[in-house]
């Protein structure tokens, strides 16, 4: 009896699908009769590319698919939406995101024009200019994915839940999918949570991975200096100072030592860097009593590589394309600095390259707080890739919280929020100032 009431329901279901189809799919004939803002909100509720179909010369249906399915496969709220040049400009962008309603990144390419704007949540307006200004110039579909490459790694948040797991389309298998995740109860959404969990996982993996490359090279550069320093506590004119500063400093190596090779998650790597830092400040007070001179304030490690040791100085520094900011540094980069060369940076392996690692992804936000503490990091990072990233809201939940203040609040990306946005985060223009615009938006598409 009880499996013949299951029987019942699941043919309910997919009836009720089929008959859902046939009402979707008469709409369907009509749905790009006339495209305006309404219509490309209401596709990108549902995937996260939209291709007019003017423009489906310059957006295969094959490229749009696979560029969706990367966007959903990353988790993240990226929209892309491909427009004729004829479409309407005027407030585009704040228009275009108060009907979707969704907090996150969204890039158009407007004919052969290409813009992008996010609610500063998810990524500030510095990471995003930055981020249409490396793509300018490049053919559509060329364009958009070294675009979406790049943005998938700094933009914070999540999906929003309106996306279907496999694409935007409404098509019969969804539908008979729907009713029978419907039969399965909650099975199915078990099965989905376990997915993207050990996605992240295996996100997390990768990036500690990548770390630990790094970190080992710390650890072994900091070893060296524990040789080069050639000290023993029996030495002639050794006294008990100079042991306990000796102590601290082995001390700290075996911790960084012992914190990594136990690390499983990059938010560990930051007991390794600050034990690191522990133990190079006890070899600069060693070495300041050894030679008779006075002993060295407690600084923060040279902001270019913290291998250098501790700061001497602050000095302003002017990032490329960035603010300035007050960083500190050693000795040899502040010669370098005041002779007009450029300091001696710490640079990382990234998918593009070697990079400063303020260019890198967010695992190296623990990496760096371990140097620098919390207090003063947001005012080294104001601006950086880096930087960006740990202000995003989702930081916290990925990497562990305690870095200092780099502000966010509000909806993270994939919230729903519908009008309730910084306008701001959505005006100032197409391309710098192209299409004009005016009003409460701060104007332009």
């Amino acid at each position: 009896m009880k499996a013949a009431q299951t029987l019942r329901l699941g043919l309910s279901v997919l009836l009720i699908a089929f008959a859902a189809l046939a009402v979707l799919s008469v709409g369907a004939t009509g749905a790009h009769a006339a495209t305006d803002v309404s219509t490309v909100a209401d596709a990108l509720k549902k995937s996260p590319v939209y291709v007019d179909p003017a423009m489906s010369g310059q957006l295969s249906s094959a490229d749009a698919d696979a560029l969706a399915e990367q966007i959903e496969r990353a988790d993240k709220p990226v929209f892309v939406a491909v427009l004729p040049a004829d479409f309407p400009k005027q407030d585009l962008f704040p228009n275009l995101r108060t009907a979707t309603g969704i907090t996150g990144l969204y890039a158009i390419r407007l004919g052969d024009q290409f813009d992008a704007k996010a609610d500063s949540s998810v990524l500030s307006q510095d990471a995003v200019k930055n981020l249409v200004t490396s793509v300018r110039g490049e053919d559509t579909k060329t364009q958009l994915d070294n675009f979406t490459d790049r943005a998938l790694a700094n933009v914070g948040g999540s999906a929003p839940s309106g996306w279907s797991e496999g694409g935007g389309g409404v098509d019969t298998g969804a539908l008979i999918g729907a009713g029978a995740v419907i039969v399965a109860g909650g099975a199915g959404a078990y099965t989905l949570v376990r997915r993207n969990r050990r996605r992240k996982e295996a996100e997390r993996q990768a990036a500690l991975d990548k770390l630990r490359v790094v970190v080992d090279e710390d650890i072994t550069a900091f070893g060296e200096e524990l040789d080069r320093l050639d000290f023993h506590p029996a030495e002639a004119g050794a006294d008990d100072a100079m042991r306990a500063d000796y102590e601290r400093a082995l001390d700290s190596y075996d911790k960084a030592k012992s914190f990594m090779a136990a690390a499983t998650r990059p938010e560990e790597v930051r007991a390794v860097t600050q034990s690191l830092e522990d133990g190079r400040f006890s070899l600069a007070v060693l070495a300041a009593r050894r030679e008779h001179r006075p002993v060295p304030e407690r600084r923060a490690p040279c902001f270019f590589d913290p291998r250098h040791g501790p700061s001497v100085a602050d000095v302003t520094w002017t990032p490329s394309g960035g603010a300035s900011r007050e960083v500190p540094v050693c000795a040899a980069d502040q010669v370098r600095l005041a002779e007009g060369h450029d300091p001696a940076v710490r640079e990382v392996d990234t998918d593009y390259g070697r990079r400063p690692y303020w260019e890198a992804g967010p695992a190296y936000g623990p990496w760096a707080g371990g140097y620098f503490g919390g207090g003063i990091l947001p005012g080294l990072l104001v601006g950086t890739m880096l930087g960006s990233m740990m202000a995003s809201p989702s930081y916290a939940a990925d990497y562990g919280s305690g870095y200092g203040n780099f502000g966010g609040g509000g909806y993270e990306g994939g919230d729903v929020s519908g009008a309730d946005f910084d306008s701001g985060d959505f005006g100032g223009g197409f391309g710098g100032g192209d299409f004009g615009g005016g009003g409460d938006f701060g104007g332009g598409f």
